[in-house]
């Protein structure tokens, strides 16, 4: 299963992008009409989010949705510059710059919008320091080898989600690397998850805390990035901004801050967003939801 796994990677990480995403949207299309679930999963989503909710939009996020999952091959397997020569231009950068000559630790947090896998693969080949990500194996075992041998490669490290990955992250933080967050993550209480209830798009979702505490270790430098996945195959975009808002340490509030800037990076790319997840669950073991969330 494993090497079967491998090669179907590999040979998915040869294929040019243009190629995968004209697969991506056809695949996309039968998703519409054959996932019932995932379709009207959307179509909530983006309702309440304040967006367009047509069957066109919904299509749109199944299309982008795919080809978010065959770009995998590609951030994992590709040498770092085959992944840099998809870039067409990295706004920001200036922010990272600053960062690295300040020798501040960098929190880099992207929500699950465009390509974030290949975008942090792309960023961590220009660092001159390891980027260390925190990572939930999958279930099935011969795609959690083929995932760490992608992500665990060049200057790429990862951390497990739980207590002990953190101590790793911010001890990484704390002597000037780098690491990534994906804030829109509902954390599970039974493993160690910790999260608050807080708006997302005016409804409550159980939001981790882990990104706004990390973004308060001294010395760190917090700034959110985007990989634009341009159409027709030609490409990304890199959008880095700083963190909007101020944190006060309140995971309440804190986590208010980051979910409205995870709100503002949706409006941006709203066809790019993982509106398939169910961002709205509420995990065993959290607590219920108060009437101020």
């Amino acid at each position: 299963m494993q090497t079967l796994v491998f090669l179907l990677f590999r040979l998915f990480a040869a294929l040019p992008l243009r190629t995968l995403h004209a697969i991506g949207n056809v695949l996309g299309v039968l998703g519409f009409y054959l996932a019932r679930k995932d379709r009207e999963r959307i179509r909530s989503n983006l309702q309440i989010a304040g967006l367009n909710a047509d069957d066109a939009a919904v299509k749109a996020v199944l299309r982008e949705t795919v080809k978010g999952g065959l770009e995998l091959p590609v951030a994992f397997f590709r040498r770092p510059e085959q992944v840099a020569g998809l870039f067409r231009a990295a706004h920001g950068w200036e922010h990272i710059r600053q960062a690295v000559e300040n020798g501040e630790g960098l929190l880099l947090i992207t929500p699950h919008i465009g390509s974030y896998d290949i975008a942090g693969r792309y960023i961590s080949e220009q660092l001159p320091f390891p980027l260390t990500a925190m990572y939930k194996p999958p279930k099935i075992k011969a795609f959690d080898q083929v995932m760490q041998a992608g992500r665990v490669r060049g200057k790429g490290r990862t951390a497990p989600t739980n207590i002990q990955g953190v101590k790793q992250i911010i001890k990484a933080l704390r002597v000037g690397e780098a690491t990534i967050v994906l804030p829109d993550h509902v954390p599970d209480p039974h493993e160690g998850g910790e999260g608050v209830w807080a708006g997302f798009f005016g409804k409550p979702a159980y939001t981790m805390t882990l990104a706004g505490k990390l973004a308060q270790v001294k010395g760190v430098k917090a700034l959110f990035f985007v990989g634009e996945r341009l159409p027709a195959g030609q490409g990304f975009v890199l959008h880095i901004e700083p963190l909007q808002g101020e944190l006060n340490g309140d995971k309440a509030h804190d986590a208010q801050v980051i979910n409205s800037n995870v709100e503002y990076w949706i409006r941006r790319f709203p066809h790019q967003y993982l509106f398939a997840y169910n961002r709205y669950k509420h995990p065993a073991g959290a607590p219920e939801p108060t009437p101020e969330s």
